[in-house]
């Protein structure tokens, strides 16, 4: 599994690590009106699933924001962030935000994202900084767990891997 600290601790990451050529883990986590939404819902489609620990705290808020801008360049590419947070709170910061672009899912139900992709943080119950690219044919082509959780991850990495993948 990814080494991964929060504040400097080392914590411990629940589920499967995912790797670059591993076919994308499917999962259930809710969209902003409580409707359920997976992985086959955007088949055919380049995925950039961008992970944050929560929407409301300064990182994660731009890491938020870089995606949103990004995404509007991306054209065929759906940006999908997804946190523990719930749905309500989600849909407010959006809303505060102009977060358009991006489409904002809750994993706090189930954390069933947090289990199929490895980024569970068993101590917080929150998932870890990550980012993944999921090309048309559910096979993951790029992978970042973010060693400290409160850094940013490799946005033009993620960007140009996203940009690659058919």
């Amino acid at each position: 599994m990814a080494n991964v600290t929060f504040k400097g601790n080392p914590v411990t990451l629940v589920g499967n690590e995912v790797k670059v050529g591993d076919k994308a883990p499917d999962f259930k986590v809710l969209a902003n009106d409580l409707s359920e939404v997976t992985l086959a819902d955007t088949k055919g489609s380049i995925r950039l699933i961008s992970v944050v620990p929560s929407i409301d705290t300064g990182v994660c808020d731009a890491q938020t924001r870089r995606f949103n801008e990004e995404a509007a360049k991306l054209g065929n590419v759906k940006v999908l962030t997804i946190s523990v947070d719930l749905p309500f709170a989600q849909k407010r910061w959006c809303g505060a935000n102009g977060i358009e672009n991006v489409q904002v899912l809750s994993d706090h139900r189930d954390v069933s994202f947090g289990q199929a992709y490895g980024v569970l943080i068993k101590e917080l119950r929150l998932l870890a900084r990550a980012v993944f690219v999921v090309d048309s044919n559910d096979v993951v082509t790029y992978v970042e767990y973010v060693p400290e959780a409160t850094n940013h991850p490799n946005y033009e990495a993620a960007i140009e891997a996203a940009k690659a993948a058919k």
